[in-house]
């Protein structure tokens, strides 16, 4: 039981419910979603009724105007439909340079050089849900003992790269993770959970 439930992109609880619940209270989605029509941002259910967080991976350390007028998808039209016809549904974009302060701590905490490539959904959402809560459960983020190479537990696909990482920097963010971690051993490997501290709850000293 949870107070808030974080989902991500497209992904469903309809038939999966035994498995990840049927609680959704924020929906992360990149600007895929919202510019692509096969993910039927304006019909589908999975957009309703929650609260909405949209990201675009702008370049590090782009001009605002610049990004407006050229992002990576163009998700400013469709945000904008959405609220005129959603004015009390909270929908948010996050700014650029959010994105890319999660990046440099990725890369402050790694002695190796990173691709400068932003962070991925599941990152920025955990980040996120530590600056709102008290506690983070994150389930399956770092692979317990029943991974498998399927990107999504709702798709057939698979590919190493979605766990490791090809394009987003996974394997430093799941390092990262995985240190910040304050439960235990037994339910990371077996249950894929990782417990985290609330931003909240930390004292980081003077």
């Amino acid at each position: 039981n949870h107070d808030t439930v974080l989902r991500f992109n497209a992904a469903p609880t309809e038939r999966y419910e035994k498995d990840v619940g049927t609680k959704t209270t924020i929906r992360i989605i990149n600007s895929q979603i919202l510019a692509s029509s096969t993910h039927w941002f304006n019909t589908s259910s999975l957009y309703k009724d929650v609260a909405l967080v949209a990201w675009d991976p702008a370049p590090y350390a782009v001009n605002l105007e610049t990004w407006y007028t050229n992002p990576d998808y163009n998700l400013f039209g469709p945000y904008k439909e959405h609220r005129k016809s959603h004015a009390e549904q909270p929908f948010y974009i996050l700014h650029p340079s959010f994105i890319w302060e999660l990046w440099d701590i990725i890369q402050g905490n790694t002695d190796e050089d990173i691709q400068p490539d932003p962070p991925s959904s599941g990152f920025i959402g955990i980040i996120l849900m530590m600056i709102l809560c008290k506690e983070v459960h994150v389930y399956e983020y770092i692979p317990s003992v029943r991974q498998t190479d399927l990107c999504h537990y709702y798709e057939q696909y698979r590919d190493d790269a979605c766990t490791l990482g090809a394009y987003h920097p996974l394997l430093y963010e799941k390092m990262l993770i995985q240190r910040l971690n304050i439960g235990s051993e037994d339910d990371l490997r077996t249950k894929g959970k990782a417990t985290l501290p609330g931003f909240s709850t930390m004292d980081c000293g003077a």
